[in-house]
């Protein structure tokens, strides 16, 4: 994912969780916000420690950077969001993981609608 597509400071992090919206399933919850700014939408992954050690947690974070790189055609432009991981998805594979991002941000409304 390139650097410009990433959240990074914490005033975004926190501008999001204080106004933005969130949904969430098994896995992952996203919280997401309109910002005009973001072309086409910037990402931010969470994984606390309570999913695992440093290794797991970046690794869960990567794959689902990956996840979100390969379907960024798919996600509405202009929007700020923060897939966070939950403990469950710790133990799926990388297909199921797919499957549950793009649940999340489709119940969330944040997929574009196919045409």
């Amino acid at each position: 994912m390139h650097r410009k597509l990433r959240l990074r400071n914490r005033a975004d992090f926190s501008r999001i969780y204080r106004g933005g919206k969130s949904f969430a399933n098994g896995q992952f919850v996203v919280y997401w916000s309109k910002q005009p700014a973001a072309e086409p939408f910037r990402l931010g992954v969470s994984a606390s420690k309570k999913i695992g050690n440093a290794v797991v947690r970046n690794r869960m974070r990567r794959v689902v950077k990956e996840i979100v790189r390969l379907n960024a055609e798919r996600i509405a432009p202009h929007v700020d969001l923060i897939l966070i991981v939950r403990k469950p998805a710790v133990e799926m594979k990388t297909k199921e993981l797919e499957k549950s991002v793009i649940h999340v941000l489709k119940r969330a409304g944040l997929l574009k609608v196919r045409t």
